[in-house]
């Protein structure tokens, strides 16, 4: 089956229409199969759809309790990551890990995020194969078993493997199993309610940003890694046992790879935004601590900073979701990732010196992690709602590389005194300003398909599915596409 027929907007066919066509059309948002094929997704066969379910859905509802259990799940994975900034500045500090380096440290953090990532492929095929509950269930494991690791850890291999490896596992087999689940519960309010559960990292951040500091000053490093393994392991359970998806009723398809989807340009414009975002948000997560300290500040104005960061967002992911439901989520998604490289270049470098410069900086932290609350509505922009779960697998596969090398780089582009973390800042703000190419040419390309197609924004409302990635085939022509391109990085319209 080519991703040209899985992803297409399919235009509503009366019956007999439906019944008469070369391919089969279970029901809207699921993969078009011929007939006699079987689905890669949940269902066992197109005859055996459960059309009583899908005629009973109805926007939120149940859906709102799948909300709530993704922002805890992302409060304790991504959340407990982000307090990694707090750890890094009291191991540079403290000499108390044998063998280590500042490198070795940077990698710790880098590997947490890149091991989640490179999981993804085995986690969406676990989901495909053993249910969304089940695969979510390894990761509050494997996730608890990486800090109870890392409270004995003694040697800079100890945490490699227990707060880098083992955790990182962890975290991409949670975040691969509930990333995906929100979309399906929304269609008018995809984006604000899969902003509201994204929040959950900010608000956990903030938590574990400052709780964690003042565990390790008042309980010493073991125990602050063992009250978050308890933490983590009883919150995250509990969200295990209630959470659903609509697999089957959305025709997900749960392959690790879809070959097609490798090539479609917008879909690498898409993988680029992400790649060039990421290399950004992870020196910023990571680095913003250590920074508070290279320039004067102290331990806590350090954890304090990082605590804004993440509030900002926790409380900026749901205004952002929203913003992308009222003028178009890759309007948004662009303009966040502008408003993030301008705000490194223009505050983090001229006014982060000064406590009351680096704390507006942080309240900017909103727009640093934009892709979070903005990359599975884009995705389904880019290659409609059933190929999402195999593009974002692939998607987290290629962002392995900046997921690991970020920090690296930061600390070897880092030198020393109070600008020590000049030539990082320059780096992060060129970083978010690539990412804002590719997104904007990324819209540039849905504009054309839309111009193509002859669909106007009356459609868009009503279909939320996205254009899909097999509209690229109906404008494939060479004549005019360039003009087309620079045409549409200059038109105002919602997209």
């Amino acid at each position: 089956m080519s991703i040209q027929t899985a992803a297409i907007d399919r235009p509503r066919l009366p019956a007999s229409e439906s019944a008469s066509s070369v391919l089969v059309v279970p029901k809207e948002g699921a993969p078009v199969l011929r007939p006699g094929e079987k689905s890669t997704g949940s269902d066992e066969s197109p005859g055996e759809t459960d059309n009583h379910e899908e005629a009973e859905f109805k926007e939120g509802g149940y859906g709102w309790v799948v909300v709530f259990s993704v922002l805890l799940i992302n409060a304790h994975t991504w959340g407990l990551n982000s307090s990694y900034a707090v750890f890094l500045a009291y191991y540079l500090r403290s000499g108390t890990i044998e063998g280590s380096s500042p490198l070795g440290f940077a990698f710790v953090g880098g590997l947490s995020i890149s091991i989640a990532l490179l999981v993804s492929p085995l986690a969406t095929w676990c989901i495909g194969r053993f249910g969304t509950a089940f695969s979510l269930r390894i990761g509050v494991v494997l996730e608890a078993a990486s800090f109870i690791g890392a409270s004995f850890s003694t040697h800079i291999w100890h945490l490699l493997l227990s707060q880098g490896i083992c955790f990182g596992l962890g975290l991409g087999f949670c975040f691969t199993s509930s990333v995906g689940v929100v979309p399906q519960w929304f269609t008018k309010r995809r984006s604000f309610a899969n902003s509201v559960a994204t929040c959950g990292s900010g608000f956990g951040g903030l938590t574990y940003s400052l709780a964690t500091n003042a565990m390790i000053s008042n309980l010493g490093l073991a125990w602050s890694f063992r009250i978050l393994a308890i933490l983590a392991f009883v919150v995250n359970g509990a969200c295990s046992l209630v959470l659903r998806d609509r697999n089957k009723a959305v025709g997900a398809v749960h392959a690790p790879f879809h070959k097609d989807l490798f090539k479609l340009f917008e879909f690498w414009l898409y993988v680029g935004w992400g790649f060039f975002s990421l290399l950004g948000y992870v020196i910023v997560v990571f680095s913003l601590t250590d920074y508070a300290q290279s320039v004067g500040f102290s331990a806590s104005q350090g954890s304090l900073a990082a605590a804004i960061f993440n509030l900002s967002q926790g409380v900026g992911r749901p205004l952002i979701g929203l913003a992308s439901d009222r003028f178009g989520r890759l309007n948004v998604a662009a303009i966040g990732t502008l408003i993030a490289g301008l705000a490194a270049y223009l505050l983090w470098i001229f006014a982060g010196t000064h406590f009351s410069g680096l704390i507006v900086y942080a309240l900017f932290g909103g727009f640093a992690g934009v892709i979070w609350p903005c990359v599975a509505p884009v995705g389904a922009e880019v290659v409609g709602l059933p190929l999402l779960p195999s593009a974002l697998s692939i998607y987290w596969l290629v962002l392995v590389l900046p997921a690991t090398f970020a920090e690296v780089i930061a600390l070897r582009l880092k030198t020393s005194g109070v600008g020590a973390y000049l030539h990082v800042q320059a780096f992060t703000g060129t970083m978010y300003m690539a990412a804002f190419m590719s997104i904007w040419l990324l819209r540039s390309w849905k504009l054309q398909q839309l111009e193509v197609l002859g669909l106007d924004e009356k459609r868009m409302r009503e279909d939320n599915n996205g254009c899909g990635a097999a509209q690229s085939a109906a404008a494939t022509r060479p004549d005019g596409r360039l003009r087309a391109y620079l045409h549409g990085m200059l038109l105002i319209r919602k997209v």
